[in-house]
């Protein structure tokens, strides 16, 4: 059987690249990375091209265009070799020098197309913001190039962003799992948030994903899986990101440095206290297993630890953020004199002062509650459709 043959989802730069008209007209931007790639595995630049788009640059975002960066890096090349087409760094640009950035590039319409994983701390949907903010107020067409969500669109979990927390993990009021594809994503941004920022709605287009329906993981797509960042390696990956990006807000080791990070999680003071601990919570979807590792990079880099890994059993019961923050009040609880909120700013502009944990939270509430030794999980609120906080006329897909 062909890859072909067991692809459910026909995605928006596929139907793109078999109708380039739908973009529109003029000169195009794309704004991509390793992920553009059509189902066949072919990167979409030349593609697009070869379907005779008229494509004159390539943007990209955090990790860069080739998707070598690290976490808060992007790359410094100039020109993509497979196309010779100029290429602009988008990462930690927003405003007027992004505004500046596009009417240099020459283009009359940007179409976006990256895969994002449905966490609101994963920056590629605040590039989309930003640029959908900058062609508003530059005059410039957006068009999504619309790719499932690998979480599935069922459900959304956790707070709305407190506006006076704003990042670049976070740049509007939206969930923690927010449940919606890039292109739902877009059209609720550009009718509530865009003209905040640029006094005017952007002209959006979304080319959807025929296809996809909300019940679908990334498996189910028959989509192939490329990796979008270099610590998201896989779905399993992406299922418990939402979740346990938080301990990024913390002195644990996500896992950085190993070859499942945000699947594991650990520190020099954990204890054959914690697995047991985790297990009496009896967490839906979730095993706990203890287990020892050493980063090789990142926090705790070369020091023997201790911690737990996440095996999911029921993705559809499995709900990431609420447990991990059962896992937050468990090492609270836990170690009191040893656990420690992370004073670094995780790649997010803007921190100042501020702990990194309340950016990914999205308000100062979390800490608070955890640092007073209070139960957070009323801060949890439970998992529900998105189009209860989006509204469902935003959804595309059923």
């Amino acid at each position: 059987m062909s890859t072909d043959d067991r692809v459910a989802v026909t995605t928006g730069i596929a139907r793109l690249h078999a109708s380039p008209g739908l973009a529109g007209p003029g000169r195009l931007g794309l704004v991509t990375n390793h992920t553009g790639v059509l189902p066949d595995l072919r990167p979409a630049a030349p593609a697009l091209l070869e379907a005779g788009a008229r494509l004159v640059a390539l943007f990209g975002p955090e990790h860069g265009l080739h998707g070598t960066g690290q976490a808060g890096e992007s790359e410094a090349a100039r020109a993509d070799p497979a196309t010779g087409l100029p290429v602009h760094d988008t990462y930690r640009i927003s405003g007027e020098r992004l505004d500046k950035l596009l009417i240099d590039s020459g283009v009359d319409a940007l179409v976006y197309d990256l895969q994002d994983i449905g966490a609101r701390f994963y920056t590629y949907v605040w590039t989309m913001f930003d640029l959908m903010a900058s062609a508003a107020r530059t005059g410039v067409r957006f068009v999504v190039a619309d790719r499932p969500n690998p979480l599935g669109g069922l459900v959304s979990e956790g707070p709305l962003l407190d506006p006076a927390w704003a990042s670049f993990v976070g740049r509007a009021p939206i969930p923690v799992r927010h449940g919606l594809t890039c292109g739902e994503l877009a059209r609720h941004l550009n009718s509530t948030a865009v003209p905040h920022v640029a006094d005017t709605p952007a002209e959006l287009t979304v080319v959807e994903a025929v296809g996809w329906r909300r019940a679908m993981d990334a498996h189910a797509t028959g989509l192939p899986w490329v990796a979008p960042s270099p610590n998201i390696p896989t779905p399993a990956t992406a299922a418990v990101y939402p979740g346990t990006c938080l301990f990024e807000g913390t002195d644990l080791s996500e896992g950085r440095g190993t070859t499942q990070p945000f699947e594991i999680v650990g520190a020099p003071y954990i204890d054959a206290r914690f697995v047991p601990a985790l297990t009496e919570l009896a967490l839906p979807g979730v095993h706990f297993r203890d287990l020892r590792y050493v980063p090789t990079f990142h926090k705790h880099a070369g020091r023997p630890l201790r911690g737990v890994q996440l095996h999911v059993t029921d993705r559809t019961a499995f709900a990431p953020v609420r447990t991990a923050v059962a896992m937050l009040a468990t090492l609270r609880r836990l170690y009191p004199d040893d656990f420690a909120w992370h004073t670094g700013d995780g790649g997010a502009e803007g921190t100042g002062h501020r702990h990194f944990i309340d950016l990914l939270w999205g308000s100062d509430r979390l800490r608070r509650t955890l640092d007073a030794g209070d139960d957070p999980l009323p801060l949890c609120a439970p998992p529900a459709p998105p189009g209860r906080w989006a509204g469902d006329d935003v959804l595309l897909y059923r």
